[in-house]
């Protein structure tokens, strides 16, 4: 198991200057209070947001000071509130910086600190152009300052509607030189918007609906791309992201860049965001009321990371995050997380007995956590919390949660099953076994060879194999980390082609199927050529598409019984997958895929069985409802549909094409499909018939091929129903019929002459029925022999 970290006191407030005084101020526990440390982890900043008495204020201490001015500024009503304390860098010397304090009506005062002088007010500034602005969040980005303004309307009884939209993100950098500090020219990033909170990365800044703002526009999150000139909308728990470049500033209008998307976002639920950081990767750490805590990549997408213990968290509960390497340090109602971003692990989780704790920054020790109590400052190093002589790796940790999840969905019991159940309660060998041969396999290079049981020696033997194959995919993804950028590409398509199989030899449920789409959703191409290789696709000699899968890899690819269940929320099934892809990159072979699914299900299913996928929806739709889809429509798709109807053979299908060629008006194509079907069945001949001869009856189109449709004319049909069929659909005509018209497009009876000469010189049905009997050589025949 993992032992405990410890924490160690690395200063006490005797090593601050007016240590004593930064003591007192962190025991006043009523008092909210704002505590930041400068970048060099020299200085600390403490920001009192108590009304008087005593009153609002800045205090800055200073780590192993030597002398010099003290910083502290201090505020009372109706002065305006301060808003941010913000470290900057200073260009003009490498690693230094200066502290920026901006308040609520955008007045900017710039402090740096000069060693055994002290700290010294560089320059006071107007941040915001317009005398009425109000700034209501602030953060730093670089040498630069990134600010949400209010701007009220000049009218006071302005429309409500224009009043909601009163806000305007802009950025100005912040310029430091020997001849003072200058700022640049004000930058509009985003205006005619609501309130957001703004918060900022090296590379992105993140706008994050107020708490106040509302309901349609809490709904999703902002990201801005400086340098890209890209603005991005996400409501990353729907999936939604959509991108746009703004090229002039009036596509920064926050009600036209909402146009094409208000719609589908109207649709979606707020937010639900108790607190948000910036991560030291770049994404945006955010909190939900219930306690889930996720990030939001620049990107747009979402991941989620860890659930924190206590239910729903109360909007005054305060949740610290911080990050630190890999690792997120979180501190709720005094508890202490530690948990591993990549994998969601939690690493350690420890109770603190301090009321309060405050992160600091602990610069060049990513592998330490530094908290600012009411006792000092510690120091928590997790570099070493797993015990070496017991591994306990990520891995075997998810063989357990796998297994968890397996027994549970097949289980009767309503009791939830635990990890901990699982490894104490001795029942379930299955896992044990799997855990004791992975930890003997995959440490016996670190380690010196541990004994293994012998009752596992047998099941490792016969796990050599995937044991193998288990290591050697995470060598391909460490590959993929570490590979420049050209051979990146090609150690991907290697990965999802391995995960591709993987998973096609893999239970199918709901979680694989998501995983699947997510594959052909993020690398289409590599999924494509995975495909390709799993099912063994290729073309014979004959130019016919022939498929090596085994059955068990097309009974993945036709899904189950609960196939209808798993394409919800989103979730294609694996067979529409398939056909996607196939429109995508080979749209010729997906008629002939189709049909050879179809050849499969005839032969591991009977006609009709609820067993198998034809006897829900048919194969044939499956592939249509794909086509269906495509956003645009081209005559390449109606052949598409066309030979999709055709090779199915069934009856409707058929007859559906058919209908659809007459309405293309492919009358050369018309009368080849009905030569070929014609000869499925008697059933089916009649039908094409009847339906050829309809449109014969309405127009003309069809004289030129006569005499390749009347042949198709079945044996029962008899001169009467011949011109019943005639006389109903004929076209209604306005005018008085004459005996002889102008116009060539009229039905006359020489051009039904062939049919009813054909049908009249044919033999009677009733004569053929008795010709056998009538031909017989001797009537009555002769009396069967008897049994004796």
């Amino acid at each position: 198991m993992k032992r405990a970290g410890m924490l160690r006191q690395v200063a006490d407030f005797s090593d601050f200057s007016r240590g004593r005084w930064l003591q007192e101020l962190l025991c006043r526990g009523e008092e909210p209070r704002y505590v930041q440390s400068s970048p060099d982890g020299q200085h600390l900043l403490v920001l009192q947001k108590s009304r008087p008495p005593p009153l609002p204020r800045v205090v800055a201490f200073q780590l192993h000071g030597i002398g010099g001015a003290d910083l502290e500024r201090n505020w009372q009503p109706p002065q305006p509130a301060l808003v941010g304390l913000l470290f900057l860098q200073n260009p003009a010397t490498l690693g230094s910086w200066v502290l920026a304090i901006v308040w609520e009506h955008g007045r900017t005062e710039v402090w740096h600190f000069v060693v055994a002088v002290g700290w010294q007010l560089l320059q006071t500034l107007e941040l915001c152009q317009g005398a009425r602005a109000r700034i209501v969040s602030v953060c730093s980005q670089e040498a630069s300052l990134v600010w949400c303004e209010e701007r009220p309307p000049l009218d006071a009884h302005s429309d409500v509607s224009k009043c909601a939209f009163r806000f305007c993100v802009c950025t100005r950098a912040l310029e430091v030189g020997e001849q003072g500090v200058r700022l640049g020219t004000v930058r509009i990033v985003l205006h005619n918007s609501p309130e957001y909170q703004v918060l900022a990365s090296p590379q992105h800044i993140f706008l994050v609906p107020a708490a106040a703002s509302f309901a349609t526009t809490s709904k999703f999150l902002l990201i801005c791309h400086p340098k890209k000139a890209k603005l991005t909308i996400t409501a990353p728990s729907a999936g939604f992201v959509h991108s746009k470049v703004l090229r002039s500033s009036s596509e920064s209008d926050f009600r036209k860049l909402l146009l094409g998307s208000v719609g589908l976002l109207s649709g979606l639920a707020p937010l639900d965001i108790h607190t948000s950081t910036v991560s030291n990767s770049g994404g945006l750490l955010l909190v939900s009321t219930k306690g889930a805590v996720s990030m939001v990549e620049p990107d747009g997408t979402q991941r989620h990371i860890f659930d924190l213990e206590g239910g729903p968290l109360a909007q005054e509960s305060p949740v610290q995050l911080k990050t630190f390497g890999s690792i997120l340090a979180c501190v709720l109602a005094g508890v202490l997380y530690l948990v591993d971003q990549n994998s969601g692990r939690l690493v350690e989780k420890k109770t603190l007995s301090m009321k309060e704790v405050h992160f600091l920054e602990s610069p060049g020790e990513e592998d330490s956590i530094q908290l600012l109590t009411q006792t000092g400052i510690y120091s928590f190093s997790f570099s070493k919390l797993e015990d070496s002589s017991r591994p306990e790796p990520c891995l075997v940790e998810m063989v357990f949660e796998e297994a968890c999840r397996y027994y549970q969905r097949r289980s009767l019991s309503s009791s939830k099953l635990t990890v901990e159940k699982l490894k104490k309660g001795g029942v379930f060998q299955a896992p044990v076994a799997l855990a004791a041969i992975l930890q003997h396999s995959l440490h016996q290079k670190q380690k010196a060879a541990r004994g293994l049981q012998d009752t596992y020696a047998k099941l490792l033997s016969t796990m050599s194999l995937e044991l193998q194959s288990y290591i050697s995919l995470e060598l391909l993804k460490t590959c993929v980390v570490c590979a420049p950028e050209s051979e990146v590409e090609s150690y991907c398509e290697e990965l999802v082609e391995q995960e591709v199989s993987r998973v096609l030899h893999s239970d199918m449920d709901k979680d694989n199927l998501a995983y699947l789409n997510s594959i052909f959703a993020s690398f289409p191409k590599a999924a494509w050529k995975a495909l390709r290789s799993c099912l063994q696709l290729q073309q014979n000699g004959d130019g016919l598409l022939v498929a090596r899968a085994t059955p068990e890899v097309w009974k993945k690819v036709l899904g189950g019984p609960h196939q209808e269940e798993m394409g919800q929320n989103g979730v294609v099934p694996l067979f529409e997958l398939i056909c996607a892809s196939f429109l995508r990159f080979k749209p010729k072979w997906l008629p002939s895929f189709v049909e050879l699914t179809q050849q499969y299900v005839s032969i591991s299913w009977t006609y009709g069985s609820k067993e198998g996928p034809e006897g829900r929806v048919p194969l044939y739709k499956r592939a249509l409802g794909v086509l269906a889809r495509k956003n645009k429509r081209s005559e390449a798709d109606d052949e598409m549909e066309l030979e999709l109807l055709l090779c199915s053979k069934r009856p409707k299908a058929v007859l559906q094409a058919l209908h659809l060629l007459i309405r293309l008006k492919w009358w050369q194509r018309v009368v080849e499909v009905a030569e070929k079907f014609s000869k499925l069945s008697p059933l089916l001949n009649k039908e094409i018939f009847t339906t050829l001869l309809a449109e014969f009856a309405q127009h003309r189109e069809l004289d030129p091929y006569l005499d390749a449709l009347w042949p198709l004319c079945p044996v029962e049909l008899t001169a009467s129903d011949i011109l019943t069929v005639v006389l109903q659909h004929l076209p209604c005509s306005q005018e008085d019929p004459v005996p002889f018209s102008s116009e060539g497009n009229q039905l006359t009876v020489g051009l039904l002459k062939p049919l009813l000469q054909r049908i009249v010189q044919r033999p009677c049905i009733q004569d053929e029925m008795y010709s056998d009997a009538l031909q017989s050589p001797t009537f009555p025949p002769p009396t069967p022999p008897r049994e004796h």
